[in-house]
């Protein structure tokens, strides 16, 4: 096979993905790989595309290869994938898989993007291999490596691919009727944060009917408007210092000017399974914030011009970067319902969290993406410097093993649980044992209660 490798990774030849692509091209000699370094070199790519398309129509297979950057694929790859389909290239029947490296924070999102885009493209797609960063250095990363290239060899040679998902069903864009603005009364400020088109009326619609009946001050930030020079490289060179090595000045600009707001909304329309590449750079520079959740409490909402209901993928990137981010969605109004009820909700809803500081603890989704941070700043706090100490002064360090005295009190508790006849002497004492830390918090709330009726 002639396997067309599209490297999104900024770093060109010293992307750490792109060495397990070498590996492969090292142990498998019968195929030939042709490198596309698209990340790195996407801005002459943008002027001349022609290149490109001569690389992906002689491919038998195309191999995205690429980092994982904020729960998608790089910036860079984004605006590769626009100018794909853009250009009407006819990739219909020939394969497609995907390799990334990360450290598994939400891997499976970007791994979906990338399937989701296969499919639009008429490839045949075959799913990827999702390996850990260091994974290549060790013997079982090198054998899980041989073995999916093997498995993707079979697969592309019998025929064996997923099912591609049905169309999404065509639905009328539903535009805001209502505009009688409400008093602004509750203090604040609102920044709806958004990438319009100056065609783009629907998303216009939907952004001035919001600022209308909103009782907070708002402002709007187009970043179709910003001065970008370019996505994130991933130099690590902000992980000390908390300056980006871009002089476009957007780390200065996010902190001072976007950071600053009471509440963010997104207002974005709906493009190849995401926000858009230009949301996607914003996304990945923000990493000159590295790890930490500076925002945490700030509630945010979402106006979306497309069917997200049909979109499953961009639906968990949403919920799981608000969970990670410890922000309260306060609501998504979208182009397919009642767009001046949903409004009105949104606007209800994000008063309401203001006013009252209103937080939702994560689950799953929050939670575990943040246990993944915690072990990854931990063990590289030496670089990630401003990581580290905002992590120590948060006590995001929540290791098991700082709580021991828990530890060692399930032991007895095991030993009793093993014991047939142990079991039989305590019959629901055990239960009663679990329950009672919290039949004191109710008993003492409704004693509080109490009193204070009787006052």
């Amino acid at each position: 096979m002639h396997i067309v490798v599209l490297n999104g990774s900024p770093k060109g030849k010293y992307s750490i993905t792109l060495q397990t692509v070498l590996y492969w091209e090292a142990k498998f000699p019968e195929h030939t790989f042709e490198v596309l370094h698209v990340g790195q070199s996407i801005r002459s790519i943008e002027k001349d595309f022609s290149s490109a398309r001569e690389a992906l129509e002689r491919a038998d297979a195309l191999l995205f290869s690429y980092p994982v950057y904020t729960f998608l694929a790089p910036s860079q790859l984004h605006r590769f994938i626009e100018l794909v389909k853009a250009s009407g290239v006819n990739l219909c029947g020939k394969v497609a898989t995907q390799i990334s490296t990360s450290k598994h924070f939400y891997d499976t999102t970007a791994h979906n993007y990338i399937r989701d885009n296969c499919h639009d493209l008429g490839l045949s797609y075959v799913k990827g291999l999702s390996a850990d960063m260091e994974d290549l250095t060790s013997q079982r990363g090198r054998e899980e490596a041989e073995s999916f290239f093997l498995h993707f060899l079979f697969c592309a040679e019998n025929g064996i691919f997923e099912r591609a998902p049905r169309a999404a069903a065509p639905y009328d864009s539903v535009l805001p009727s209502r505009r009688d603005a409400v008093e602004k009364s509750v203090e604040g400020d609102v920044l709806i944060l958004t990438d319009l088109e100056e065609s783009d009326t629907a998303l216009a619609a939907m952004i001035e009917a919001t600022r209308a009946r909103l009782p907070i001050p708002t402002r709007v930030i187009n970043l179709r408007e910003y001065p970008f020079s370019g996505g994130c490289l991933g130099c690590f060179r902000c992980a000390v210092s908390g300056k980006c090595i871009h002089k476009d000045g957007f780390d200065t600009y996010l902190r001072e000017t976007i950071q600053t707001a009471s509440a963010i909304l997104y207002a974005f329309r709906i493009s190849d399974h995401s926000m858009g590449a230009r949301f996607k750079t914003y996304d990945d520079r923000q990493f000159c914030n590295g790890h930490r959740t500076v925002t945490v409490g700030m509630p945010i909402g979402y106006l979306v011009v497309g069917d997200l209901e049909a979109e499953e993928n961009l639906s968990l990137v949403i919920e799981g970067r608000a969970e990670v981010g410890q922000n309260y969605i306060a609501g998504i109004v979208t182009d397919t319902g009642d767009v001046d009820c949903e409004i009105d909700r949104l606007a209800m809803n994000l008063t309401y969290a203001l006013t009252n500081r209103y937080r939702q603890p994560s689950g799953f989704l929050g939670v575990g993406g943040m246990k993944i941070f915690r072990d990854l700043i931990w063990r590289m706090r030496g670089l990630m410097r401003a990581d580290h100490k905002f992590y120590k002064k948060h006590g995001i360090y929540d290791f098991p093993q700082k709580k021991p005295l828990q530890a060692l009190v399930m032991y007895p508790v095991g030993w009793m649980l093993a014991s047939p006849k142990v079991l039989a002497k305590m019959g629901n004492k055990m239960n009663e044992g679990m329950v009672a830390p919290y039949r004191k918090v109710v008993e003492r709330v409704r004693a509080e209660q109490s009193d204070e009726q009787g006052r």
